[in-house]
């Protein structure tokens, strides 16, 4: 049984509001959401995200149609009777960013620098107004 004591302070929150309201700041609190920076102009959306201690092997990155997914990479996880490895396990954290414009992809490029992951990407130039000939 949780006492007062014993219970994390956000989960108290989250049962007297009843659900997942403080789900983003307990995930905040206890370091699994690392730091983003979104920087957003007409052609271009930078990412910033501050990963310090990992490397680009250990995130991954997906890109969606109006969305970027940034997460760690799960490791699999070994059978504890043979040691073989077994389906990987749930990330520890992950990132979605949804974007006001789509990207192009073949465009898009990431880099890695002393624990920062810089994600830079380009408008597509197939989003701005066109006019449609209407047939009839």
């Amino acid at each position: 049984m949780n006492t007062l004591m014993n219970m994390d302070p956000w989960s108290i929150f989250d049962d007297m509001l009843g659900g997942n309201a403080f789900r983003h700041m307990r995930a905040r609190a206890a370091g699994r959401f690392p730091p983003v920076n979104v920087f957003l102009d007409d052609n271009a959306v930078l990412i910033d995200l501050e990963l310090p201690g990992k490397t680009a092997k250990d995130v991954e990155l997906t890109l969606e149609p109006q969305a970027v997914v940034i997460a760690d990479k799960p490791a699999p996880v070994a059978d504890g009777e043979s040691g073989a490895a077994t389906e990987p396990v749930r990330p520890a954290w992950s990132r979605r960013i949804e974007l006001p414009f789509r990207v192009n992809a073949e465009k898009a490029n990431a880099k890695f620098t002393d624990g920062i992951l810089r994600v830079e990407l380009p408008k597509t130039e197939t989003d701005g107004v066109r006019k449609i000939a209407i047939a009839g």
